[in-house]
């Protein structure tokens, strides 16, 4: 299987125990043993899917099935969200005494895991300007484990060289986890370009219908054993429902992704003309600085882009009151477009202090673009900006 819709459809064949086109619900606790002997088999294997759900279930499979064959990695598990699958997976891979690289510019609450969280549990930190590739370089050290990557990176859309940074920390021994959450192995596959683990806060596109909460990991089966037995302590487990409403999402992941992808792209053009509008950060604009990095390593340029409005946060506030087709909401990848102050959204996870030193200017407005027609949300953010022009 080749094409990205045949395999989001098909990938899970081999796991599903039944017949059915649509698969059933496991919504259990617990499975039930043969004998003795098949119980304690079930009690010691890894990401399992007969003994206990918090250790795996039938749904889980499924959903790891399709993540794993989408961004061509040897295994996928599932959490019960985006940080968790973060966490999890950190915790999974470094120990306290190690050293963490990660990113100035990156989702405020990965921010938070390396400012805030690691530092409590002995784990040293650097963050860098992920634009400057030779800065991963100099902030490695001898006890350097790992290098968070974000790309493109959320709420300023810069851009990660993902085989140069993979290459400069498997030199120094470190391993690299990849966030792919914007865009998504449809436009991206960071497994491609040297990162041994990605993963996704699939509450976004990989469901695509705001319902559910969950993420995902993909990676070598090594890797996501030892990041599995974490997950087994910390009880991160996602819902057999929830699951199987990942499931259903994912099998529309491709058409969806495109249609994000091409009104993300109308939306950032449309929004370089209002004198209202400072600043457009979309990799798909050639204005965009690291805009052939982006070609080299995207196929297209994701449903989110980032708008700086003249006039700072009361421009941007301005700005978001005006919308009447976009809605004033945390998350993206949703069938509905959203629209959000990240700097405001921030301040939940990171003091104003640190949202100050991720570049996050009071003045952004992040746009995740939803399936809406294009003409219609073009319509909605140019009267926005242009009655900002007459204010």
């Amino acid at each position: 299987m080749t094409g990205a819709s045949t395999r989001t459809i098909h990938a899970d064949r081999d796991v599903n125990p039944t017949q059915a086109i649509a698969p059933p619900i496991y919504q259990t606790a617990n499975f039930w043993a043969d004998d003795l002997a098949a119980f304690a088999a079930s009690a010691v294997e890894t990401r399992g899917t007969s003994f206990y759900t918090r250790y795996g279930n039938p749904n889980h499979a499924q959903v790891a099935a399709v993540v794993a064959e989408l961004e061509g990695t040897e295994a996928a598990m599932v959490t019960a969200s985006g940080m968790a699958a973060l966490t999890t997976a950190v915790l999974g891979l470094i120990s306290s005494g190690d050293h963490v690289v990660g990113q100035v510019s990156t989702y405020g609450g990965t921010a938070s895991v390396l400012q805030n969280l690691l530092p409590r549990l002995g784990v040293s930190t650097t963050m860098v300007d992920q634009t400057d590739t030779a800065a991963f370089a100099r902030a490695i050290t001898t006890n350097t484990k790992l290098v968070l990557l974000e790309t493109p990176s959320n709420p300023l859309l810069q851009v990660t060289d993902l085989a140069a940074v993979a290459e400069i920390a498997h030199a120094n021994g470190a391993l690299v986890l990849a966030d792919n959450t914007l865009a998504t192995p449809i436009t991206q596959r960071p497994a491609e370009f040297g990162a041994d683990v990605v993963w996704h806060s699939a509450t976004k596109y990989l469901n695509g219908h705001s319902d559910v909460s969950a993420g995902a990991l993909a990676g070598s089966a090594e890797l996501l054993d030892r990041i599995w037995d974490v997950g087994l302590l910390t009880g991160a487990v996602l819902g057999p429902i929830d699951a199987w409403l990942l499931l259903r999402g994912l099998r529309t992941l491709p058409i969806r992704v495109e249609r994000h992808n091409a009104n993300g792209m109308a939306l950032a053009e449309a929004l370089e003309n209002p004198p209202a509008v400072a600043a457009v950060h979309y990799p798909g604009l050639a204005s965009h600085p690291q805009h052939a990095l982006a070609t080299t390593q995207m196929s297209s340029f994701g449903g989110v882009l980032a708008i700086e409005l003249v006039g700072g946060g009361e421009a941007a506030g301005a700005f978001l009151g005006r919308l009447t087709i976009s809605r004033i909401a945390a998350s993206l990848g949703g069938v509905g477009t959203l629209a959000v102050h990240p700097a405001s959204m921030w301040r939940g996870m990171l003091s104003d202090e640190q949202i100050v030193e991720a570049g996050v200017p009071l003045g952004l407005v992040r746009i995740a673009a939803g399936l809406e027609d294009t003409a219609d949300l073009l319509d909605d953010v140019i009267a926005a900006a242009d009655a900002m022009d007459a204010r």
